[in-house]
């Protein structure tokens, strides 16, 4: 009992540790991105993807956002062709085709609006609650696939995830935001349904 008790209260500062690391983990976890669906559509000859992405901020982006800070949204969409050489457990994999849709929201102070920009395209729309503007960043809809790239439908997989782009903020916030956890927010790759 005696050796028992001594080696807890040698290791008592790594347990402690440990379970601060794992709440640490679960509090990131509930904050991150989630795709909540995504879906592959045959349309005439081609084929289009729908999606919805959920963007739960944290309060550190947010205050960043309401202080004028841009922050840079990434969505990565990419297609695997997917060979099965070991049933479901090993598979070879080759991207085909990757694409990634850039979006910077704002806070504009005077007119008190978010204003949403596709960095690619320069469109903007302007929106009164960040609650309206980030439901908006969230629905990808009818995005156009590359025909040519989905010839071979039964192998083929569509992968998407969305991040921030913390190598996009001013250059003084940039070492923090790369450090701290309250600035990594990403989703995980998810699989689209094919329809």
């Amino acid at each position: 009992m005696a050796f028992t008790m001594s080696v807890y209260e040698k290791f008592r500062p790594f347990f402690i540790f440990l379970l601060l690391l794992s709440l640490s983990f679960a509090s990131q976890a509930s904050e991150s991105f989630k795709v909540e669906s995504a879906t592959v559509k045959k349309i005439g000859n081609g084929y289009v993807l729908n999606a919805k992405i959920a963007y739960p901020l944290t309060p550190r982006v947010k205050e960043a956002l309401s202080n004028g800070v841009p922050i840079t949204f990434l969505q990565e969409i990419r297609l695997i062709r997917s060979i099965p050489l070991l049933g479901q457990y090993w598979q070879w994999q080759k991207t085909r085709w990757e694409t990634t849709l850039s979006y910077q929201l704002r806070y504009h102070a005077l007119s008190e609006q978010y204003i949403l920009k596709a960095l690619d395209t320069s469109y903007q729309r302007s929106f009164p609650t960040l609650t309206a503007a980030l439901d908006a960043l969230g629905h990808i809809e009818s995005l156009n696939l590359p025909p040519e790239r989905l010839s071979d439908t039964i192998v083929t997989r569509l992968q998407i995830r969305s991040r921030l782009d913390l190598h996009a903020l001013p250059t003084p916030m940039r070492p923090g935001a790369l450090i701290s956890s309250k600035w990594q927010l990403s989703s995980p790759w998810s699989m689209a349904e094919w329809q």
